[in-house]
């Protein structure tokens, strides 16, 4: 034991005066910037610049050397976060006819739980790309705000009577200090909220242009009402009858509504798709949801109360037609209903009321579908067959014409209720090659079964003549749907923008006198719409302390008597009380941005010049409903002359979702959350910035493994290191120059792919490479050209420890302000290749040859080394497979 601690003692001592002499060597032999270096090589704390450097100091407060000083990532990183801040790093900057980039996260919810790990990955990838586009002096603007109302903050307030403006601005500072502590290079100048009233003064200029130009209009539709939570909600935010969010009771009811005509730009949101750089899913996902459709409408005739008309993308399917179904909410239910199903038929409509959509239209065996006969008949158009009327759940009033033809031999669903009820099943369509089908079979091919005029064609000239017939008799026309429907547009909550329209009071006491106010005797005349001046903008919410919603469907404002009526000369008036949706606010943020303290209007000349956003970056959860919405406004207001460009986004980039580590979806009820404040705080925004885009394809679902971080924790401290040895002014030579421009042509490529985890992989061999080179060549140094490369392009992955590495290498401006390294193609060709040596299918050495050298030269070379020739001498070589660039094989 006592010999065991002397051997410790005197190895310590041997390696401190190692380390004593090697720092000497190093400061006699390495070129510094007088104006930053005082006293010896990073003993910059006390420096006069304004970069001062505390990543490794090389000595201690009385000029010791201490090469060992751990590097202190709290500390780097809050310096150079302050550094930004103080400098206005980001500060976004126009010249004139300058090429530019718009660099664009989607619009984050500052919920209470603030952020995780995930959700920094998209905000890297942006990020990555803002400081990598300004280096090559592109005018970026890179800008951060909020999408801040919403449902959670004022179910909040209803738990805790706190105002929903107050928790919203406490969680968008928790967001705020998350996002800076992780060095994105924002332009906070620009920050702003939907929730600022300068913000949705603008937002309700939107709607006003809307209703001007009737593509705002109030309607009766039947939604999704929730009374415990007093609003309309989603087919998706309904389960079993029961809301997503408290699982209260929801019932289906007609509801005074704001809608937004959408389906008139129908046409155009399909057919500007092709103009734009979008992942091939969400193309699909938003044609799938506009939904266009070629087909026919069709008449079938009843006795008393005029046609029933359908719509069907198959009118090659006409002749299987068995029965019609129509929606429980059709008008004609009640009429065609006969007296002895009357009760029958009221109470299914009834307990229909309690499903949303989504239930109503699942399809399979399990999904449990209902209906009810009406006890009435329609006529066939073509055969004049009498057709049984029925009512389901599973048609659905605002789709189409809220009824359809039934053909289960050829429509999945019609086919699952068709057994259910033992309905006729009639094939009209077989299989083209003449193979047997198993029903229902929903493919095209040839008709069968519905007489001599139509028997024998294909389905589509079938279907020609089928419309030809139809509109012959006056039943039917050829037709253009749309899945798409009109946006419902309101919401009866408090924490929303305010709709600015109000209607006139018309007083209902004896003299028409009295005030509404008083609760005299009054109805409100909606009929009668009208917009608030644009000079009164924006109209903003009452001070409330109750949130909770009542059992009056007009929301919570109705109770805010004071805000709500108001007279003008001597009449009485009411604002409208439903508020708008979420959505409305993040439908044109990206505009503001650019413009973001005009008073005249929402963007001005600068503004312009930004658009369209050229990287728009976020979840795929957004690929339908939030890029619609953003893409009709934008096109109502290209129509309008305020934007020009038909679409605001050209291209668009969905990151994966980070797992927690149990590989499933991060959530508090899994408890499987990691905040992103721990990483930061134990590894540092750099490494966390690092392992992310490291993790695999941007576009992957990748699970989040903590102690993977250790990795690019080590590649980090291995770029410091290198600061630490001798430098050299002299340019780079051979192979470190060669090595040099493959890696800046291997990162450049690969982030103009978005492929960051392969360069960063890249940067990880460079590092290594300038590391070996280091030990080999201590007296001469390594490059100061070479490890500077190496500084600048790792900058826009981990920007703290590239400015901290900036500075040590002795400049005095931020690296930001650097422009990015270019590679000269010629060195980037690969010269000299190490190819396997391979005897009788073994490898029995390795040998380094010119790319272009003969295949006779390099057995040569090859016969002649060591390794080889002791397998080769006194053998006849019989065969040589050469594959060039890589392996040998000499079979003796």
């Amino acid at each position: 034991v006592i010999m065991y601690f002397v051997l410790t003692a005197l190895v310590g001592t041997i390696m401190i005066q190692s380390r004593l002499c090697n720092c000497a060597m190093s400061i006699r032999g390495r070129v510094f910037r007088k104006d930053l270096v005082k006293n010896h090589r990073f003993s910059l704390l006390k420096s006069t610049s304004p970069l001062q450097c505390t990543a490794l100091s090389d000595s201690d407060e009385n000029g010791n050397a201490n090469s060992n000083k751990k590097y202190n990532h709290i500390e780097v990183e809050t310096k150079w976060q302050n550094y930004w801040d103080k400098h206005n790093t980001f500060k976004t900057k126009r010249r004139p006819n300058h090429k530019k980039k718009y660099v664009l996260d989607m619009f984050p919810y500052p919920s209470g739980s603030g952020l995780h790990v995930g959700h920094p990955e998209g905000y890297t990838a942006t990020d990555i790309m803002a400081r990598y586009w300004r280096m090559l002096d592109y005018d970026v603007l890179h800008p951060m705000g909020w999408d801040a109302f919403g449902l959670p903050a004022e179910q909040h307030a209803m738990n805790t009577g706190t105002h929903p403006k107050v928790t919203t601005l406490k969680n968008i500072a928790t967001f705020k200090r998350q996002l800076k502590s992780l060095g994105f290079s924002y332009d906070w100048s620009r920050e702003l909220s939907t929730t600022d009233e300068q913000y949705f003064k603008w937002t309700q200029w939107i709607f006003l242009q809307l209703f001007k130009s009737g593509l705002a209009a109030q309607s009766e539709v039947s939604v999704n009402w929730c009374p415990a939570l007093g609003t309309v909600l989603a087919n998706e935010e309904v389960i079993n009858g029961l809301s997503e969010r408290g699982n209260h009771p929801v019932v289906r009811q007609p509801l005074r509504q704001w809608v937004l005509k959408i389906t008139h730009f129908a046409d155009r949101l399909e057919q500007d798709l092709a103009g734009i750089e979008w992942p091939e899913g969400t193309l699909v996902a938003q044609k799938q949801w506009i939904g266009r459709s070629v087909g026919a409408a069709v008449q079938f005739t009843t006795d008393l109360h005029g046609p029933i008309e359908v719509f069907t993308t198959r009118p090659d399917t006409l002749m299987g037609v068995t029965y019609l179904v129509l929606a429980p909410e059709h008008p004609l239910v009640d009429k065609l209903c006969s007296e002895s199903q009357r009760e029958a038929v009221q109470e299914y409509v009834q307990a229909v009321k309690g499903k949303s959509d989504l239930e109503r239209t699942a399809t399979g065996k399990d999904k449990g579908k209902t209906g009810v006969f009406l006890g009435a008949y329609a006529v066939h158009p073509i055969s004049g067959d009498r057709v049984p009327v029925w009512t389901a759940d599973y048609v659905l009033a605002g789709y189409g014409t809220g009824a359809v033809m039934a053909v289960p031999a050829h429509d999945e669903r019609d086919f699952e209720f068709a057994q259910i009820y033992d309905l006729p099943i009639k094939q009209v369509v077989a299989a083209a090659n003449s193979g047997e089908v198993t029903l229902p079979y929903a493919e095209e091919g040839v008709v069968c079964n519905s007489g001599v005029d139509f028997d024998t064609l294909s389905s589509s000239d079938a279907r020609n003549l089928i419309i030809q017939r139809l509109t012959d008799k006056n039943l039917g026309r050829q037709q253009v749907t749309y899945k798409l429907r009109d946006w419902v547009f309101s919401r009866q909550r408090y924490w929303g923008e305010p709709i600015p329209i109000y209607f006139p009071v018309e007083m209902l006491t004896a003299d028409g006198g009295g005030s509404p106010l008083a609760g005299d005797a009054h109805r409100i005349v909606y009929e009668k719409p009208i917009a608030v001046e644009e000079s009164e903008l924006p109209l903003t919410l009452p001070e409330m302390t109750d949130f909770h919603p009542g059992d009056d469907p007009q929301g919570c404002l109705a109770r805010a008597k004071d805000w709500r009526f108001f007279q003008r000369d001597g009449q009485w008036f009411a604002r409208e009380t439903n508020t708008m949706p979420q959505w409305a606010g993040s439908c044109w943020y990206y505009l503001r941005f650019t413009d973001p303290n005009n008073s005249e209007g929402i963007l001005g000349e600068e503004g312009q010049s930004w658009l369209p956003v050229d990287l728009y970056v976020g979840g795929q959860e957004h690929a339908v409903l939030h890029l619609l919405y953003a893409r009709f406004w934008h096109k109502v207001l290209f129509d309008l002359g305020v934007v020009n460009h038909k679409e605001p986004f050209l291209k668009l980039v969905h990151q994966g979702m980070i797992l927690g580590t149990d590989g499933e979806k991060m959530s508090k009820s899994r408890g499987n959350v990691i905040n992103p404040d721990d990483v930061v705080k134990e590894y540092g925004a750099d490494a966390l910035r690092l392992y992310e885009m490291f993790m695999g394809p941007l576009e992957a679902v990748k699970p989040w493994q903590t102690n993977q971080l250790l990795g690019v924790v080590r590649f980090r401290d291995r770029v410091l290191a290198l600061m630490k040895g001798t430098l050299s002014n002299a340019a780079p030579e051979g192979q470190m120059l060669k090595e040099m421009h493959k890696t800046i042509k291997k990162v450049t490529q690969d982030v103009d792919r978005f492929a960051f985890n392969t360069a960063i992989s890249s940067l990880m061999v460079y590092t290594n490479f300038l590391t070996s080179a280091a030990s080999s060549n201590k007296g001469e140094g390594l490059s100061r050209e070479a490890v500077e490369s190496l500084v600048l392009l790792l900058s826009p992955f981990a920007p703290h420890v590239a400015e901290e590495c900036w500075a040590l290498l002795g400049h005095s401006e931020s690296i930001s302000h650097a422009s990015w390294p270019q590679f000269d193609e010629a060195l980037c060709v690969q010269d000299i290749v190490t190819i396997a040596i391979q005897v009788n299918g073994k490898v029995r050495t390795k040998m380094d040859i010119q790319v272009d050298a003969p295949e006779t030269e390099i057995l040569g070379m090859a016969l002649e080394l060591p390794n080889v020739k002791k397998f080769t001498d006194g053998n006849e070589v019989k065969k040589t497979i050469y594959v060039p660039g890589r392996i040998l094989n000499i079979l003796v």
